[in-house]
């Protein structure tokens, strides 16, 4: 098959670099430094079961449409930022109206599916989530990635009949040893990892309530006896919101997913990697989907409002002068 990547950071290079390994041929759109080192000395991706180190095929997107058909290629794999999928859509909004090629979103949140759907159409949009995996560029040209790196895929909004083609993209991975299965309930999937990414997340990006808590893994975070409670608060906040969208998340799946990101090996989580190289953060996209989906209910995500608020202030510092008489 002939896979393009949009968003090559850490996790769509590790499963690019998946798909070389096993024969496919891949195309990689990066910027800046990232782009360049690709471009001269190649890419390598380091993983505790995989050390990749070779040349690719790395573009930018504009020369990349001036010169290839949407057609050309079999699957879209969208490992954008959420931030940047509408900007993405239209700058890309004539190539791929051109073609008929689905577009496979593994982003954080739950708004990149329906920004995608609007644009192309349900019957090219594929939902999908990256599990258990951390993954982050460390230099340019160079990814360092942990964990099984499940995907998890399903045609949007939901399937209710079976899919040959599906089916065969999720063969087609597994073949490349990246574990993959496919949810006739894509929506109830991106909402339960959600309730990580919104418990989580925040929190360990550095910034807590009660302390200048900084730079904790996810393990660290959720063995916290307090914090590990704010972050339960904040999965419940999430399961409330989920109801906006018609998805219902039971308190056995919050329960399933604190007891997996407090087993899961400690990872750096992507907000704080992004602080710490001075990004923008993906609060709209996480924090900002829990608490404007509340809100619509009449009710308030009050815990993942403080810790959103507390971000901000963080990234926008306000200058403290003392009262004088």
């Amino acid at each position: 098959m002939k896979f393009l990547i949009v968003g090559a950071g850490g996790i769509g290079c590790y499963y690019g670099a998946r798909l070389l390994e096993a024969g496919h041929q891949v195309t990689f759109v990066a910027r800046g430094a990232h782009l360049e080192r690709m471009q001269r000395h190649g890419l390598k991706v380091v993983h505790e079961d995989l050390h990749f180190n070779r040349a690719v095929d790395a573009q930018a997107m504009t020369p990349l449409m001036q010169q290839h058909a949407c057609a050309e290629y079999d699957l879209i794999m969208l490992a954008l930022k959420s931030g940047a999928t509408s900007d993405w859509l239209t700058l890309a909004a004539d190539w791929l109206n051109r073609a008929e090629t689905p577009v496979l979103s593994l982003q954080n949140g739950v708004d990149n599916e329906p920004m995608i759907a609007a644009a192309l159409g349900n019957a090219r949009t594929l939902g999908g989530l990256a599990v258990r995996i951390g993954g982050h560029i460390i230099a340019p040209g160079h990814i360092e990635a942990k964990g099984p790196a499940q995907i998890v895929m399903g045609h949007w909004p939901q399937q209710a009949e079976s899919n040959t083609a599906l089916e065969a993209l999720a063969q087609t991975l597994n073949a490349a040893h990246i574990p993959a299965r496919i949810t006739p309930d894509i929506r109830y999937e991106l909402w339960k990892k959600l309730l990580i990414n919104n418990g989580v997340n925040p929190l360990s990006n550095g910034v807590n309530p009660l302390s200048a808590l900084t730079g904790l893994d996810t393990r660290s975070l959720t063995a916290d006896p307090v914090l590990g409670r704010t972050v339960y608060a904040m999965m419940q906040e999430t399961a409330i919101a989920a109801r906006a969208d018609d998805v219902s998340l039971s308190e056995a799946d919050i329960d399933d997913m604190f007891a997996l990101i407090s087993q899961f090996d400690a990872i750096k989580t992507s907000m704080l990697v992004d602080r710490e190289k001075g990004r923008p953060l993906e609060l709209d996209e996480i924090s900002g989907a829990v608490i404007d989906r509340c809100q619509r209910q009449g009710c308030h995500a009050t815990q993942t409002e403080l810790i959103r608020c507390l971000l901000q202030l963080e990234v926008r510092p306000v200058q403290w002068r003392p009262l004088t008489a």
